[in-house]
């Protein structure tokens, strides 16, 4: 998930740059730190951490 929140942020820093367009505070580098961000996230496994899969609370026999 955090990779493809990293994604849609690269893409929107491209168009951003390519465009010419930044608004007061989001602008191209902006964009692209923050999509930095999120994909250290993912390699982190962030997203991961704390969820142990379908039916782990039950004990195994």
């Amino acid at each position: 998930m955090m990779a493809i929140v990293a994604a849609v942020l690269f893409g929107f820093a491209l168009i951003f740059q390519l465009a010419d367009f930044s608004l007061d505070i989001i602008t191209a580098s902006v964009l692209t730190t923050a999509g930095l961000l999120f994909v250290a996230l993912h390699l982190a496994g962030v997203p991961k951490a704390g969820w142990r899969g379908r039916g782990s609370w039950r004990r195994r026999r």
